[in-house]
């Protein structure tokens, strides 16, 4: 069964090379969904897709850019109900009745939705029945709304060419969790406990120690297709296949590393200010470690504590400034903090020591796991949700 992954409405780091991993693994195509977003953001992530990869994406928005760049589709819907003019690629729209299937079978491929109750829309309920839907032609209609991999056979013998699908198709990419560790003790533990993001944090040890430490950890992460980045270490990047750097306020300037990296790269910056996230966001950061938020005995030279409030006033200036880039809380954080944590609006965390120095490190990631994602959903925000 064909499958298509729509993104989240919002950009988060590592999106980019998410999309390609979807691609490699034999998804159909991706659709790139932000209709928010201002046609430099969209260049950013588009940009940092490989061009080889453009022919198996569509575009639901701005639909010069799919002519700039050559994409291999563009999706119609209410906001856009035409293709643009020369356009030769792929056309698709969204249903959302058994007539609209019907008013424009002509075009390439269709999806039809809510088929099941959805996933990420809370209230939004399944419009048909099986029976009308067993009565119907779904050749090349992809079912939307509430699918999941565990219906796709359900989907199969209802007859649909395939499935469309926006929580399910990223919800192991998601910045939600990320592991800042010296160590590749029991990290397979941990990537079983749902992390899937890692750094690799070795200030004091050699480059041949440090790219020892990483070759073991990258090929426990590439198995559980985790993002694994680097602390600093720019130069070491390339030849270790690491998906990025973090860069501390002391290390490389960012602007320097983006153009050694180029844009395919994750790069996050740390932050203790507003003024720190802009200076990231200008000079081409994908994410913010935000922090400390209390005090911490895993870093040295620490900025000042932001505590709940500075979380709070810097969330809100940056929203107020337009500022969209995903903020990851870091220093000192405990379960019993990310309620609160959550409720300020930043979109993951960063855990160390929690985790590290835990006897049974499945476990606590999973409960860390658990914990954010019910206190994000309390908090009305997406896991993936920007500034």
């Amino acid at each position: 069964m064909k499958l298509i992954a729509i993104t989240t409405p919002h950009f988060w780091p590592g999106e980019a090379l998410a999309i390609r991993r979807l691609l490699d693994c034999g998804w159909s195509r991706v659709h790139i969904r932000k209709p928010e977003a201002s046609p430099d953001e969209l260049r950013g992530l588009i940009e940092a897709i490989p061009p080889q990869y453009y022919p198996r994406l569509s575009l639901h928005d701005r639909f010069d850019l799919a002519l700039a760049y050559g994409l291999g589709g563009v999706h119609l819907n209410m906001r856009n109900p035409l293709p643009p003019h020369g356009w030769k690629g792929l056309v698709s729209r969204s249903c959302h009745s058994l007539e609209e299937l019907a008013q424009f079978a002509a075009l390439d491929y269709l999806t039809l939705s809510p088929v099941f109750d959805s996933i990420s829309k809370p209230g939004y309920k399944s419009a048909f029945g099986s029976a009308a839907l067993s009565s119907t032609s779904l050749k090349n209609v992809y079912a939307l709304g509430g699918v999941s991999f565990s219906r796709l056979r359900e989907l199969e013998l209802l007859g649909f060419e395939g499935a469309a699908m926006l929580s399910e198709a990223w919800q192991t990419s998601m910045t939600s969790l990320q592991y800042i560790t010296h160590t590749d003790e029991d990290l397979e533990a941990i990537l079983c406990g749902g992390c899937r993001w890692v750094q690799l944090r070795m200030k004091d040890a050699s480059d041949d120690d440090f790219s020892r430490m990483a070759r073991r950890m990258i090929l426990l992460c590439r198995k559980f297709n985790a993002s694994f980045i680097l602390d600093d270490r720019v130069h070491l990047v390339e030849s270790l296949g690491a998906d990025g750097v973090h860069l501390g306020k002391k290390d490389m300037p960012l602007a320097e590393a983006r153009s050694i990296l180029g844009p395919t790269r994750i790069i996050g910056a740390t932050a203790n200010t507003e003024s720190d996230i802009i200076e990231a966001w200008n000079a081409g950061a994908d994410y913010i470690g935000l922090g400390p938020f209390r005090f911490t005995t895993t870093k040295k030279g620490l900025s000042p504590i932001l505590g709940l409030e500075g979380y709070l006033r810097i969330m809100s200036r940056c929203r107020s400034l337009g500022v969209r880039l995903p903020v990851v809380a870091i220093g000192g954080i405990r379960p019993d903090d990310l309620p609160a944590i959550a409720r300020t609006g930043v979109n993951g965390i960063a855990v160390s020591g929690i985790v590290l120095n835990a006897l049974d490190k499945m476990s606590i990631t999973k409960e860390i796991l658990r914990i954010w994602k019910n206190s994000q959903s309390e908090a009305g925000n997406s896991p993936a949700a920007s500034l």
